[in-house]
């Protein structure tokens, strides 16, 4: 089981973008975030000595997006206590990949070896996002 925390609001995987020379490019806002995601995992596996898995795994990701300042005191302590969720972008579909994208040859050999995957969002004081892969 590998269990880390990235700091942070969580983000998703942009699309693609193209220039007018019909090149493609992954938009710096992306690249970072996995970047980001990256130092996390390393900084995780070895402290705890996890190993990259050629089995299938599952992963269970948990997304805290920070309270909006809009809500009042009762609204706030409702999406502190899971009540209220953010159905709000990004979707959840974007944030994994962003997630399992960036661990590819790092905590598995390719992200296709995930079988199974839960995502959740909640909103906390403390944004970050609590990734948990095992292997099944």
């Amino acid at each position: 089981m590998i269990k880390f925390t990235i700091p942070g609001e969580p983000k998703a995987k942009a699309r693609p973008r193209m220039t007018k020379a019909g090149h493609t490019y992954t938009p710096k806002t992306t690249v970072d975030y996995e970047n980001w995601i990256k130092c996390c995992y390393i900084e995780s596996k070895n402290k705890l000595g996890f190993k990259k898995s050629s089995e299938p795994i599952k992963a269970e990701i948990t997304c805290y997006f920070p309270i909006p300042k809009s809500y009042s005191k009762v609204k706030k302590e409702s999406a502190l206590n899971g009540e209220i969720r953010p159905c709000k972008k990004p979707d959840v579909d974007n944030l994994a990949k962003s997630i399992l994208d960036a661990l590819n040859n790092l905590a598995y050999d390719d992200d296709k070896q995930v079988v199974e995957l839960e995502i959740v969002k909640f909103y906390s004081d403390e944004p970050r996002t609590e990734v948990f892969l095992t292997e099944i």
